[in-house]
């Protein structure tokens, strides 16, 4: 039964067209505080929402808060991980709530980060364990958030380190692995075909130009990603409507860069 619960939720969090996912996390206030854009947390969701956002993600105490009761409905993930910027190892990804309870919460699924390569990869992975059981248990799908990240990694972007963290995602069970794009068509299909579950992208830093940051995304399409899963460059965006709106151009109904620009006029 636990599968048909995660089928019934995965479909909150995904277009039924196009079976591709547009997440917009907003766990930035964690690791980083109050910045630009999320310091209106309801007001941010509304913007994305009225995009077409299938989903948005963020840390438990913040859902009562921001998560809607009106406009376009949207898919809510709780992120399970945390840890700040102010602490001695940010890499160090902690468990801060349980499936069980972000189920009581309405959670559609569930997110967990792991740095692999990190100081404290061993108990990143334990816990990443624990919750994929927790969440066949339950029915709940989990999106695991796969980044390179630590000491022997000189490079967080190289494709054999990225196709490596983003096949321990689905190792370890993952319904969807969420990681870095690596620069290229070519060596993200590596990562994607590495990979027997759903890849979507992180958007990374704040991008210069609308059109880099597209080009990154239709990059990624065409290599076989099923979606993004993307805060700063958009929630931090002069009009984050309309470059959700943009974005869903490209992973739901597959237009180029140039059509989805002129989502921003």
């Amino acid at each position: 039964m636990s599968e048909i619960g995660k089928s019934i939720r995965i479909e909150r969090i995904m277009d039924r067209n196009s079976r591709n996912m547009v997440i917009i996390p907003m766990d930035h206030g964690i690791s980083d505080g109050p910045i630009k854009g999320l310091i209106n947390i309801a007001d941010s969701i509304n913007k994305v929402a009225e995009g077409g956002a299938n989903a948005v993600l963020m840390q438990k105490g913040m859902i009562k808060h921001g998560h809607r009761g009106y406009g376009h409905d949207v898919g809510l993930i709780v992120h399970m991980s945390a840890s700040t910027s102010l602490g001695p190892d940010p890499n160090n990804k902690v468990q801060v709530c349980s499936v069980e309870e972000v189920m009581k919460m309405g959670a559609d699924a569930v997110s967990i980060h792991v740095n692999v390569g990190s100081e404290t990869e061993a108990d990143q992975l334990q816990k990443f364990g624990k919750v994929a059981e927790d969440c066949n248990i339950w029915g709940i799908p989990l999106l695991a958030m796969m980044y390179p990240r630590g000491k022997k990694v000189t490079n967080p972007h190289d494709p054999v380190m990225v196709a490596h963290a983003a096949r321990v995602g689905a190792e370890l069970g993952a319904d969807v692995v969420k990681t870095v794009y690596t620069g290229d068509v070519d060596s993200f299909k590596d990562v994607v075909e590495g990979c027997p579950v759903p890849v979507v992208i992180a958007g990374g830093p704040k991008t210069e130009t609308d059109e880099q940051f597209l080009e990154m995304i239709r990059g990624a399409i065409d290599a076989g990603s099923r979606g993004v899963a993307i805060g700063r460059n958009v929630f931090q965006h002069k009009d984050p409507t309309k470059i959700t709106r943009a974005i869903t151009e490209i992973v739901h109904k597959d237009r180029t860069v140039e059509e989805a620009l002129e989502m921003l006029k």
